[in-house]
């Protein structure tokens, strides 16, 4: 199966926010390059937002190009079997922490928003950090750092807050 049908799958399979996710699956529907940095039109991201629920804290990037707090994530690759791997690969690579477990059930929300490459139509996930877990900052950040729940809305923008709120109520 390839990685386009695959998010098709996965996006059928989720059952919230139906209106933003027929736009996803009719973009899908028109652009079979739609998965890819190079669909101009827009292209499917995958994102984690990185939890450790035990101490009440989500880890963010200052992301190096948004200037933005946000949670783990970006484009997909061809080595992506599924959304579902992208998602972690992404948050394994920006976080550093490896043996995340994404959270149960599939993605946590949609959030389909502009950057200055395309239209980003962000499958957005949450993974859950091993005890004792240490983050590393990558490349790609210019900051990784803990957050406490209450202190998310503080320094993130609406998108990563619902994440949070839709993430806190699958736990």
């Amino acid at each position: 199966m390839s990685l386009h049908d695959d998010a098709v799958l996965t996006l059928k399979g989720y059952e919230d926010q139906e209106e933003l996710r027929q736009i996803y699956l009719d973009h899908l529907a028109v652009h079979p390059d739609g998965m890819w940095r190079a669909c101009a039109d827009g292209h499917l991201t995958a994102s984690t937002l990185v939890i450790d629920p035990a101490r009440g804290r989500v880890l963010l990037t200052l992301h190096g190009k948004l200037q933005m707090w946000l949670q783990m994530g970006g484009h997909c690759e061809a080595a992506d079997e599924t959304l579902a791997a992208a998602a972690l690969r992404e948050a394994t690579e920006e976080s550093g922490i490896g043996d995340l477990t994404l959270l149960p059930g599939g993605p946590v929300r949609l959030d389909r928003h502009h950057t200055p490459c395309a239209w980003h139509l962000d499958v957005q996930y949450a993974a859950l950090t091993p005890a004792g877990a240490v983050a590393a900052i990558s490349d790609e950040s210019l900051d990784l750092r803990w957050f406490a729940y209450d202190e998310v809305a503080d320094v993130a923008d609406d998108s990563v807050v619902r994440l949070l709120q839709a993430t806190r109520s699958r736990l």
